[in-house]
């Protein structure tokens, strides 16, 4: 499915993948365990498996993970964006509003801004 949404030519998988992917370190409660540092430690392998890559942006599918690589992305040598899987596929369709673009960087903060967005809404 992210391949129909960013284009296959800027899909880049990770290896291993699928089942035998490896966990970010974040999962299970640990983010929020208070042990920053062996958290950190133990994400260094996704760290080094999303560097492999070389892509610009790494796609998380839940807020543990989104956080978690976002942490380690600050430690990275080379920046890459981290965004939830829901911000692609909303940027995709045209109706990612400018204030849920926080993530992004500047090469898609601009990118299929819907023209409702200036407008309120409120529910």
């Amino acid at each position: 499915m992210v391949k129909s949404v960013v284009g296959e030519e800027n899909f880049v998988d990770m290896t291993p993948n699928m089942s035998n992917n490896y966990c970010c370190g974040g999962g299970g409660g640990f983010l929020q365990s208070g042990y920053n540092e062996q958290r950190l430690a133990y994400g260094q392998k996704k760290l080094d498996q999303i560097i492999e890559t070389k892509a610009d942006y790494c796609i998380a599918p839940c807020h543990n993970c989104h956080s978690q690589i976002h942490e380690l992305s600050e430690h990275a040598p080379k920046h890459f964006g981290v965004v939830h899987l829901w911000t692609i596929i909303c940027l995709s369709l045209g109706v990612l509003c400018r204030n849920e673009r926080t993530y992004l960087m500047d090469d898609l903060k601009e990118v299929n801004i819907p023209e409702w967005d200036e407008t309120e809404f409120v529910v």
